[in-house]
């Protein structure tokens, strides 16, 4: 016959315990060693993030904040960097606005982005399109490392190699011109041939970048998609325009918001390769800025046009954005 079992009376619990606890255990000096070590580890690398975030901030605003600000700042001056600064209000900015060369190297930059982004985007879309479907992926690779090379040297130092193979007496290009019977081509003398080699020139530095974004882009798009619309009969135009184009829109507006700010402030291939010239046919907006500033030491002045410059931008993107929400489609 089972005994009943007894409850443990109070008494016979261990000396120090409570009634209803377990009995409690001598902590471990180990554990508490090892909390320590991780609460120091733990510390030691926020401290480390914040550095490197406190880092990154300052260097954002020693290069980018402050010298946004100063412009916006020196613009309400007149200085010559010899004299003292004397404070002018929006007299530097009603200046501009009915100064014929800042409207023309409005013109001109605008035009000249246009060309370049759409080449830009065109050219590498297209360029994308035909390694991700025609080539395996160490060509796709070699490919990329191809187009990419020249994004690694400098606008100035490529702008000066183009500069003696554009050339219109001993270039390469007229010289090849001349060796088949054809007729030679002005190239940085003529306003015609100025503006196509500028566009030439920035088209090829930057294509590898535009080109990476969309192989990515491509890479991105779900097969499933891709072999139902096969399996349903469609053509590979009307998968491009159906399927694909639609997936990767967001990276077409990114390509083109980023090719629009950078080509908007087009500096060393007009600089080096033509001067501005002919006439005034390359005359951009930021070698505007560089030759009233540096050349005729109008500073105040020209702050006031790299303020117009950045309103621009601003203005272009939000329009960018804006008409965006028509064609671009975020999966």
């Amino acid at each position: 016959m089972p005994q009943p079992v007894q409850s443990r009376s109070p008494a016979s619990a261990p000396a120090g315990a409570r009634p209803g606890r377990p009995p409690e255990h001598p902590a471990d000096p180990t554990a508490a060693l090892r909390r320590r070590a991780q609460a120091r580890q733990a510390r030691r690398e926020a401290l480390f993030g914040y550095g490197m975030v406190t880092l990154s901030l300052v260097v954002v605003f020693v290069f980018t904040v402050a010298p946004i600000v100063g412009s916006f700042v020196l613009a309400l001056f007149k200085w010559d960097a010899i004299s003292s600064p004397r404070f002018v209000g929006l007299q530097n900015f009603d200046t501009l606005l009915h100064d014929k060369a800042v409207t023309h190297s409005l013109l001109v930059t605008t035009s000249l982005a246009v060309m370049i982004v759409f080449l830009q985007v065109a050219l590498g879309l297209g360029l994308a399109l035909l390694v991700a479907q025609r080539a395996s992926k160490i060509v796709q690779n070699l490919f990329r490392a191809a187009f990419f090379m020249p994004m690694l040297a400098s606008a100035a130092s490529i702008s000066i190699v183009m500069s003696y193979i554009f050339d219109d007496h001993f270039g390469v290009i007229n010289y090849y011109l001349g060796a088949l019977h054809l007729p030679t081509v002005p190239w940085l003398s003529s306003t015609t041939g100025a503006t196509a080699t500028i566009v030439i020139v920035a088209v090829w530095q930057q294509l590898g970048f535009t080109f990476i974004l969309f192989v990515a882009a491509l890479g991105s798009v779900p097969p499933d998609v891709l072999e139902a619309a096969q399996i349903d009969g469609a053509s590979s135009a009307r998968v491009f325009w159906r399927i694909k184009l639609p997936l990767i829109s967001p990276t077409v507006l990114f390509a083109c918001t980023v090719g629009l700010i950078n080509t908007m402030q087009l500096f060393d291939q007009p600089y080096v390769m033509t001067k501005g010239g002919p006439g005034d046919a390359t005359y951009t907006t930021v070698l505007l800025v560089y030759q009233t500033a540096f050349q005729n030491l109008q500073f105040g002045y020209a702050s006031a046009v790299s303020v117009l410059l950045f309103v621009a931008l601003l203005v272009i993107t939000a329009v960018q954005f804006t008409v965006s929400r028509k064609w671009v489609f975020y999966s």
